[in-house]
């Protein structure tokens, strides 16, 4: 077993002091895990990073959330934000810092760079494929991810460990401890999210149901085309508490028309699950459709960024994963097997069948 450092990017400072915390729980230590590091950027724009303690021989995990949308400098005077290109960027400078150094460089996104551009349509580019293969070219030993938008990205590194964890215990956790849920459905908002869909269903044991998602193909707007229609396939969703789950929200409309067609067609309790909620057109929509009683709450995880202002609204529970994180970490660093991390259904059952004997 080799030493464990944490490189903990200012993108996910949070999450990584937790995360923190928890391997010294793990380990009944009190000495921290986390490298000093620096990240500074030029008035250009430039940016570089250093390594302030030696991490020579460590096994080194490097934890960054290239979705981090709060973070800015002053460039040429004027207050820029940060992209998750400039965050995929500075990965790439601690990795050129430590190479060499190191005994093992992994590297940690939870929020996976360009997971949404894994296959290539005419002459588009392949931007997460790329990535990935950058990564395993200057010298990464393995990828931690979660809940990757397309888990068959891996087949663009072969050769490379590519770890795609899932954080649905722990949301379903949550889920059951703060609701009274009874006679469950679960649904995937398109035919994409059928997979994880299923997941949830075999994890709670119910019956799952699926939107087809009819588009407009001779329009694009904001990249995509537009929505015609949804057309649900399923069992009846009248009087059963329906759980929809997805990968991420970026502007919420599709989840929202989804919870609304759920809820005319006599759907108890709705609620709303991503892995990532990215909010990428703000929350309006969602306090608006709360307001309504088109839906009931959204879960979703501390895995990348989102605003304290977005978090006490009464309809958002945050997920808290910073001691699965801990788990995985210190179970590579010790080499143990990663089986027992995967599925969480055990527990889950365990905790329903706790509920309905109380």
């Amino acid at each position: 077993m080799s030493k464990l450092k944490l490189v903990v990017m200012n993108n996910i400072n949070d999450l990584g002091n937790e995360v923190n915390e928890s391997l010294k729980k793990l380990n009944k230590t009190d000495k921290s895990y986390i490298a000093s590091t620096s990240a500074d950027r030029f008035s250009n724009g430039e940016g570089k990073v250093k390594i302030e303690d030696s991490v020579n021989g460590d096994d080194l995990y490097i934890l960054s959330d290239v979705g981090n949308y709060g973070i800015s400098y002053k460039m040429h005077g004027r207050d820029h934000y940060m992209s998750p290109d400039e965050h995929f960027e500075d990965i790439k400078r601690v990795i050129a810092a430590t190479s060499g150094h190191a005994s093992k460089i992994n590297v940690i996104m939870p929020l996976l760079y360009e997971s949404r551009q894994h296959k290539r349509r005419g002459n588009e580019s392949l931007d997460c494929a790329i990535a990935l293969q950058e990564l395993e070219r200057i010298g990464v030993d393995n990828i931690i991810t979660f809940d990757a938008h397309d888990p068959s990205i891996c087949n663009a590194i072969p050769r490379l460990p590519f770890e795609n964890f899932y954080p649905t215990h722990r949301i379903l956790e949550e889920l059951i401890d703060k609701e009274d849920i009874n006679d469950m459905l679960v649904i995937s908002p398109d035919m994409g999210a059928m997979e994880r869909a299923r997941y949830y269903a075999d994890m709670l044991g119910c019956d799952v149901g699926v939107f087809y998602k009819r588009r407009d193909l001779s329009k694009v707007v904001n990249g995509k085309n537009p929505i015609v229609e949804h057309m649900y396939m399923g069992a009846d969703p009248k009087g059963k508490d329906v759980i929809v789950v997805d990968d991420m929200i970026a502007s919420g409309g599709s989840m929202i028309d989804v919870a609304e067609n759920l809820r005319s067609r006599g759907a108890r309790n709705i609620y709303l699950i991503a892995t990532f909620a990215l909010f990428t057109e703000g929350t309006e929509k969602f306090s608006e459709a709360y307001e309504k009683g088109l839906f009931d709450k959204l879960y979703s995880t501390n895995l990348s960024y989102v605003p304290e202002s977005i978090k006490t609204n009464k309809w958002y529970v945050d997920v808290n994963c910073s001691d699965y994180i801990a788990l995985i970490i210190d179970t590579f660093n010790k080499k143990k097997d990663i089986e027992p991390l995967w599925n969480g259904k055990k527990t889950i059952i365990d905790k329903i069948n706790k509920k309905k004997s109380n």
